[in-house]
């Protein structure tokens, strides 16, 4: 009686960090474990999200797993009755509307295993992830490892002069530094301009 109540009981969880730091690993674990479980679920990611695949979910080291690439976040509250468990990959590329959307997939009795960026190449605050971070039961934040000392990297910092909040790229564009990097990096593109 006591397993079957957890099992049915809905929950929010969070994996959040900076790129590169394995997030979309540890939501796949997460899904394949509950697929070993024998639990019914549904991926999904932005349909903007085509660096790797259009209908998979895949790490940087390649991991994958079958997903629904949507637009709109609403389009997840199509799911049929009986799925257990819905992972969501790069979260912060969609608009508010998730958390809505999460917390009524959590009402409904279904665990939610989000994974996204929790700050922008800025530093700033990324998308709906502070608002989802805030509702769910779960928060993980996963690190890289910072390019130029070694020690845990917690920001994107950009490597491109674009302006632009969404450009999509890997290490080619994308660069994880630690704080102290992460200021150095930024006052020396202040000093050049």
């Amino acid at each position: 009686m006591f397993l079957e109540n957890i099992k049915n009981n809905g929950c929010i969880e969070v994996i959040c960090g900076s790129m590169f730091s394995g997030k979309t690993e540890e939501l796949i674990r997460r899904i394949r474990r509950a697929k070993f479980a024998n639990l019914k679920i549904e991926i999904f990611k932005p349909s903007i999200d085509t660096r790797y695949a259009v209908d998979d979910v895949v790490s940087h080291d390649f991991h994958k797993i079958p997903c629904h690439a949507v637009r709109d976040p609403r389009e997840m509250l199509d799911i049929a009755d009986d799925v257990q468990v819905v992972g969501i990959d790069e979260a912060q590329f969609y608009d508010l509307s998730l958390v809505e959307v999460a917390q009524t997939l959590a009402d409904r009795g279904v665990r939610v295993i989000i994974a996204g960026l929790d700050t922008d190449y800025q530093g700033k605050p990324f998308g709906p992830m502070p608002y989802l971070m805030a509702v769910a039961e779960e928060v993980r934040k996963v690190h890289a490892i910072c390019v130029r000392c070694g020690n845990l990297a917690n920001h994107s910092h950009r490597l491109s002069d674009s302006e632009e909040l969404v450009v999509l790229g890997e290490k080619e564009a994308y660069e994880p530094l630690c704080r102290e990097c992460y200021n150095k990096a930024i006052a020396a593109e202040k000093a050049k301009a």
